[in-house]
């Protein structure tokens, strides 16, 4: 198919009347100052799509079930015992369904491939599946019936917390062995279509000891390697009473991190942490959205972009999701604590160096190509429409749709497949009405 933009975001800037051809899944040309021709899909901005770095898609079956206060002090340790009680519940299909949902409306937004950080692995009474890897499998269905590209990242958990502690009752539909990870990682392997990746995610400090961190880390080296990392300040506490160290500290001076490691949240960092996070040149996956409704704390994004640090952006609990929001959630929380506008800008817009530092931050955190527009490229695709109509072919445009309300997403391909049009995804009915059904079940 071909594509007409009066205006594309390529690799060296903004340009005028850009005209794409799509063939098997990629960017077969990109041609400039090229007026339409028939039969072309006629689009007033195109930008690429961004990888949305980290998601628990079951979570989206229970956003906004938890902000009521109980009789006591509420935290992120309190909202955990509700995420537990809910992933106890889930069968395969409501898996399959739910993830699906959360998947449309991820790209309906601007995401083009997701990082599935994927724990629920279990049946109900913590028992293998006859097929292990039958929640996986519900994960890839989830991406294959939407059409996004998916990089897999199953989950190692085998505590309950530092020392190492024993699990929990809530804790049972995550556990692993490293024998049975490992084939886990094979099963996943075989499910992948050719644009999907996988990798693997030791669950935090609390659930994998440094042991087990480094076995997985040598044994799958050249996979994405994330790890949820220094989120709460009780985290860090305790992991200095059991190390004598901080979180991202010890993981540093234990483990072997490096450009295939990404640490999402690392929340609370000493400047130190954030010179060796930025010198090890890992990613750190940001979440500004969940971070906010969890009450984690901000981020030092100041400091760790000034170091020339990696970041990239996820919807974590899914709560929410949009693109852009993420996008302007980051920077409004710089401004909220630190009293200043403009916070992660470099030397002018805000909106693009966020948008092109979560690209290449979340391609890399991903093992997926660079999201660009380029000959070669994968065709992922993201239209927006300007309702002022104010005829800009530069990064305001960004910062307009990031931190305005003027432009939006019309249209969205994913691997050459134009899967949202008008707004909407093409499948958006029926897997709705699935996933409907499916939380109504549950909830």
């Amino acid at each position: 198919m071909s594509l007409h933009a009066k205006t594309a975001l390529l690799p060296d800037g903004w340009a005028r009347n850009v005209r794409l051809t799509l063939a098997s899944g990629q960017i077969a040309s990109v041609t400039q100052s090229a007026p339409p021709q028939p039969g072309d899909h006629r689009a007033e901005i195109v930008i690429p799509g961004l990888p949305n770095l980290h998601s628990h898609a079951f979570q989206r079956g229970f956003s906004g079930l938890t902000e009521q206060r109980g009789p006591s002090a509420d935290s992120f340790w309190t909202w955990r015992e509700t995420m537990y009680r809910f992933a106890l519940t889930l069968t395969p299909e409501a898996m399959q369904a739910i993830a699906a949902l959360a998947y449309i409306e991820m790209l309906e937004s601007g995401y083009t491939r997701v990082g599935e950080f994927h724990y629920l692995h279990h049946a109900h009474d913590g028992r293998p599946y006859d097929n292990p890897a039958e929640m996986s499998e519900r994960i890839f269905a989830a991406a294959s019936e939407t059409g996004i590209a998916l990089t897999h990242l199953p989950v190692f958990y085998a505590h309950g917390g530092f020392g190492p502690q024993s699990v929990g009752q809530g804790q049972r539909r995550f556990l692993h062995g490293l024998d049975a990870f490992a084939r886990l990682i094979e099963a996943s392997d075989e499910l992948a279509r050719p644009q999907d990746r996988v990798g693997l995610a030791p669950h935090s400090l609390r659930a994998a000891t440094m042991a087990d961190i480094t076995t997985l880390a040598s044994g799958f080296a050249n996979r994405p390697l994330h790890i949820h990392i220094s989120e709460q300040v009780k985290e860090v506490e305790d992991c200095l009473a059991h190390s004598g160290q901080r979180p991202v500290e010890y993981l540093l001076s234990e483990a072997p991190v490096g450009p295939d490691w990404c640490l999402i949240h690392a929340t609370h960092l000493t400047g130190a942490e954030v010179q060796g996070i930025a010198a090890s040149r890992a990613v750190v996956g940001l979440c500004p959205i969940t971070e906010a409704n969890l009450g984690d704390g901000i981020f030092p994004a100041q400091d760790f972009l000034a170091a020339g640090g990696r970041i990239g952006l996820g919807t974590d609990s899914n709560v929410e999701i949009t693109a852009a929001g993420e996008v302007r959630m980051l920077e409004y929380s710089q401004r909220l604590g630190l009293r200043a506008r403009n916070v992660c800008a470099d030397h002018g817009s805000t909106g693009a160096r966020l948008f092109h530092a979560a690209a290449s931050g979340g391609a890399q955190a991903l093992g997926a190509p660079l999201p660009q527009i380029s000959t070669g490229a994968p065709a992922d695709l993201v239209a927006l429409q300007d309702s002022m109509m104010l005829d800009m072919a530069d990064d305001r445009l960004l910062d307009r749709w990031i931190f305005g309300r003027d432009l939006g997403v019309t249209d969205v391909w994913a691997n050459g497949v134009h899967l949202v049009q008008q707004g909407r995804h093409i499948a958006r009915d029926q897997i709705v009405q699935t996933a409907a059904k499916a939380c109504r079940a549950l909830i």
